[in-house]
């Protein structure tokens, strides 16, 4: 019987950690495209002067690596998520508590993804800024059409 709850936790905690990898790559290809999309239209597009081009490279930078540290949060929190559905099988206070956790740091995420977008924007002339916005609205409503 000890075997068979083992085996039962085991295949939970996995399914618990595709269902979370699986809602991540739901959650984050939008944002991951629309970035590519804006440093695709900014390098390639927008005729930025040197010094815009060396400035927004800086602001890339800081960026790429202040998401990595988000996105390995996330998926600790997702780690801890699975945990918590197999030690409650229900939702839970464990269960709650790291759906808040992975909540907050998605949105933390999200307001560092916009923050990047207006350091980035307000380098850009208005000539510059005008394709800029019309990428951005593009990328975040392509879908939703």
């Amino acid at each position: 019987m000890n075997v068979r709850r083992l085996l039962l936790t085991a295949f939970v905690v996995f399914a618990a950690a595709i269902a979370g990898v699986g809602v991540g790559r739901h959650l984050f290809p939008a944002d991951a495209r629309a970035t590519g999309e804006l440093h695709g239209l900014l390098h390639e597009q927008v005729d930025l002067d040197p010094e815009q081009d060396r400035q927004i490279h800086a602001i890339e930078q800081s960026f790429a690596g202040r998401r990595k540290q988000l996105e390995a949060a996330m998926r600790a929190e997702n780690a801890g998520l699975a945990r918590a559905i197999a030690a409650e099988h229900r939702i839970g206070p464990q269960v709650t508590a790291a759906i808040h956790a992975s909540h907050q740091t998605m949105g933390e995420l999200q307001k560092e993804t916009l923050a990047h977008v207006f350091a980035m924007r307000r380098l850009l002339r208005p000539d510059q800024a005008t394709k800029f916005d019309a990428a951005i609205t593009k990328a975040l409503t392509e879908d939703a059409q």
